[in-house]
Parts: structure tokens; sequence; C-alpha cells
């Protein structure tokens, strides 16, 4: 299966799992005033484990986490930061293909869309596309919870050839026929609009495997209705139980599964696989025996 692409896993439960430094309100942003080392180090062994792209830690470099005075000041050189400690990972590595995704997170916090502020989008997003743009080479706009926030973001990236992938997150916590984003959002309705805005690859994460599979059922469907399968499905799915409509995925550490181990994980992602993804991965509690299991059989 050459065709599949294998992405990095989460980076906080990695630093937390090393006794690194993590903690509220900063999260991974810690780790890059205190201990940068750390997430180089977690760069490298999802690159040793396997892993074809990874992702700068630069998710949590935002004033909902940092605070607003510090993001002020240092927002930009934080995120160069991150990009400058993946592009060493790579470096170290000697695996010269890796890719760096230069990840842009929820602007104003995980699966809050009610918080967006559209008039502050590009206060907040233009320092990290800036502090990221000499180091990535894509743009990840992940753990989406509506299409308004990417589509606000592309008019900022640089003009230039390098790709935008999306990923969203989705409600998790119930049952339904109509798979929705965290937003309300049908599936369908967010990939509409990112056939429209141009994007290279329709992801999901920071969800449910089992959600995720009939999300990637009608994101496939709807790409065949559009004629737009030049667009890449994937997926890389959390480690958490599901999560409810008010969850915040900022308050404190959630409880890992103890059913998605390696081999178990990697049982999920031949069902993305088979619904049509060609990217795959991992995301919160997601570490590099679990990104192993895939390479060895898809790489």
């Amino acid at each position: 299966m050459s065709n599949i692409i294998i992405l990095d896993g989460g980076m906080g439960r990695e630093l937390v799992r090393r006794k690194a430094p993590f903690q509220q309100p900063e999260w991974s942003a810690l780790a890059l005033y205190q201990q940068p080392s750390a997430v180089q180090a977690i760069h490298e062994d999802f690159i040793r484990s396997g892993a074809q792209i990874i992702t700068t830690n630069s998710y949590a470099v935002v004033p909902f986490h940092i605070g607003e005075q510090r993001f002020q000041a240092e927002g930009k050189s934080l995120a160069d930061l991150a990009g400058r400690l993946a592009k060493s990972a790579v470096q170290n590595s000697g695996v010269s293909a890796v890719k760096i995704a230069g990840s842009i997170p929820p602007l104003f916090g995980s699966y809050r869309f009610d918080l967006y502020e559209p008039n502050r989008v590009q206060e907040v997003a233009q320092p990290l596309i800036d502090g990221l743009s000499p180091y990535a080479d894509f743009w990840l706009c992940e753990t989406q919870s509506s299409a308004t926030e990417p589509q606000a973001i592309k008019p900022l990236l640089p003009k230039d050839e390098r790709p935008l992938w999306t990923s969203f997150t989705l409600q998790d916590d119930e049952a339904t026929d109509v798979q929705r984003l965290r937003s309300g959002e049908t599936v369908q309705s967010a990939v509409e609009k990112m056939i429209e805005l141009g994007v290279e690859a329709i992801l999901f994460n920071c969800s449910q495997p089992e959600v995720i599979e009939q999300a990637i059922s009608v994101t496939q469907a709807t790409l065949q209705a559009k004629h737009a399968e030049h667009i890449q499905i994937g997926a890389y799915a959390n480690a958490f139980p599901p999560q409810p409509k008010d969850a915040t995925a900022n308050e404190g550490l959630d409880d890992i599964r103890d059913d998605l181990n390696p081999q178990q994980y990697l049982a999920w992602t031949k069902k993305w696989i088979a619904k049509g993804a060609t990217i795959v991965g991992g995301c919160c509690g997601i570490g590099p025996e679990h990104i192993a299991a895939l390479a060895k059989v898809f790489k």
C-alpha cells in the first residue's frame, strides 16, 4: 500500500509521558519555553517510527493557551521555534523526504466554535503563518469545528504553491444518521465548502475512530458527486472516550481508552482506508508505537 501517507501522532501526550513540561494553561506550548529539546526528540521518534509527515508543535501557540499579552509579544517567535524544531528533526533524521505540516490550530479554543471571533482571525493567525512559513511544506488547519475558520485563513496564507489541508473534529457523543462537525454543520456541507476552497486534502481528527469511519464515507460520496476525487481523504483519531458537546479539550487531561493499543488502532486505520482514506496518523494519545504499527503495514 505504497499510496498511503503516514502522519505522526499526538505531541501533548508524548510530552506528558516523557515528563516534559506540560500543564495548564500553556499545554504543549510550555515545552517550547522550557524544554524545546523534548519537542524535537518526539518529532524524531515519530520519524523513526515511520511518519512521512510531522506536524509543527504550534497547536497551543494561541492567546487561548498562552494569554493575550504573551501572544502579542512572542506568538510569531514561538511559531518560528516550532517550525525550526520540526526542520531540525527532519535534518537530524536523515530522511529528507519527510514533510512538515504547518499546524494552524483553532484560533479561539478547541471544540469551541461558539468562541470564534471573525474580526480577530488575521490578528491571531498571521503571526502563526509568518513564523511557520520558512519551514512548512504545506499548511494544516486542524481540529476545525467549522468550515468558517479555514475559509477565513486561506486568504492569509502566502501566495505560493504550498497546499492547504483541512482537518475537522466531529460530534462524537451521540449516535446520529447525519455526521456533523462540532459546530453542528454537516460533514457534507463542510466538504462541499472545502472543494470550493481548493484544499488538497480533507481529514478528520481529535474524534472517535468510530465516527471518523462514518465521516470518511460521507466525504468519499460527496467528492465523487462533485467530481473532486483528486482531493485526498485522511484521518487521525484521538484515544479519548466520547467527548460531550460542552467539552473544551482544554480543561484537563482526558482518560485514554484501553481498547486502542497499536494493533487495535491499526485495525481502525484499515477500516478508514477501505472507505477511501489515503492519509492516516494519530492525534491525542496516539504515540510512536502506534505509528510504527501503521508504517509496518502501509509504508
